[in-house]
């Protein structure tokens, strides 16, 4: 099994960003690129601060904080979708891959806190 999954997906996540992103500059969407390039790759550098975090607070709040990137990402490639700038087929996958992002960051954080305050209570 992966050392650490949401660190080894969000990491290939953003890669594929940066790929797309590529592709939308190539058709002169530098404006859509820009903001997709920066929540997408801001995902796996929030988590990668969140390993690295202080204390279990600094941990919830970059996780938190990347779960809300995960979520602006998938608000634009939706946009990109619904524009028809992108095809259907070219972001189902990191659609689905965003949603999947979300879902694991929100499970965490919430398992995370919910320890904390029984940790507190305790």
């Amino acid at each position: 099994m992966s050392q650490n999954l949401i660190r080894e997906k969000s990491y290939a996540f953003a890669v594929k960003i940066i790929k797309l992103c590529k592709k939308l500059e190539e058709s002169k969407e530098y404006v859509l690129a820009k903001q997709l390039l920066k929540s997408g790759t801001s995902i796996g550098a929030n988590v990668e601060e969140a390993l690295a975090g202080q204390s279990r607070a600094d941990f919830i709040s970059k996780m938190s904080i990347a779960s809300k990137e995960a979520r602006e990402t998938n608000y634009w490639l939706r946009l990109l979708r619904d524009s028809q700038i992108l095809c259907q087929d070219q972001v189902q996958n990191l659609l689905s891959e965003s949603e999947e992002l979300i879902n694991i960051l929100t499970a965490i954080v919430k398992t995370t806190s919910k320890t904390k305050t029984l940790v507190n209570k305790g």
